[in-house]
């Protein structure tokens, strides 16, 4: 049964925004679960590129995945040191879903209309007890679109796309920076533009800014809105 003295929140926001970064930091802070549904579209995009016998340059043959749709088991792991790492059929991909040809591949698996309904679905399942920080691109106008506090993400791009930069070349990779910003540009334009569940702030969204933000800074400003919107009587009906 749903816990009347909690509630939903949703983050969108565009990528490279540290989405996942305040959502997990605002579920540690107030003891709430937390669902990075950006992973659960990468894990997907993971799966093809393993499996699939053609090349996402070409096209995915939609008839290909939706066969195998069902067959593909998303779940969250909770680690000893506190982290929550995603698995793919019981596998720990968790390292795997973030590089930058998964990112761009779940960009792309994400516009088809069947996947989103099935992760959508998944997605819901799991807040329905509430109690809830979930983060991605529709959660507060597609997933949750009654959620009691709903935020919306956003930073320049040159800086979405140093912190994309840095975040790679902390892996060990070596990233080129215009490439970086290219793909960050070319995501934000699918994101925006695609048919199903588009990018764009809910009405009832609060907008942050985190452009010249710390993590600590963006961190106190949530938890005060958070602390506001739990102790209003709209989220409490």
């Amino acid at each position: 049964m749903p816990d009347n003295n909690k509630i939903v929140v949703a983050i969108d926001g565009y990528s490279s925004c540290g989405k996942s970064t305040i959502a997990k930091a605002l579920a540690k802070a107030v003891g709430y679960k937390y669902v990075d549904t950006g992973a659960m579209y990468r894990c997907v995009a993971l799966y093809v590129l393993r499996n699939a016998p053609f090349s996402l340059q070409q096209g995915v043959d939609e008839a290909w995945l939706q066969d195998r749709l069902a067959g593909i088991h998303i779940s969250f792991a909770l680690q000893p040191d506190g982290s929550q790492h995603t698995l793919l059929n019981n596998e720990d991909v968790e390292k795997q879903i973030r590089t930058l040809e998964v990112g761009n591949a779940a960009s792309q698996i994400s516009t088809i209309g069947f996947v989103r309904r099935a992760m959508v679905a998944q997605q819901q399942a799991m807040g329905a007890d509430k109690g809830l920080v979930m983060d991605g691109r529709d959660i507060g106008t597609v997933v949750f679109p009654h959620a009691e506090l709903k935020l919306f993400l956003t930073a320049s791009p040159e800086i979405r796309a140093q912190r994309r930069f840095d975040e790679l070349v902390g892996k060990g990779e070596k990233p080129d920076f215009n490439e970086v910003l290219a793909d960050v540009r070319d995501r934000d334009y699918r994101d925006t533009h695609r048919t199903e569940s588009p990018l764009r702030q809910a009405e009832d969204a609060v907008l942050i800014d985190n452009s010249h933000l710390t993590p600590e800074q963006q961190l106190a400003e949530v938890l005060t809105i958070f602390n506001n919107r739990l102790n209003s009587p709209a989220a409490n009906n």
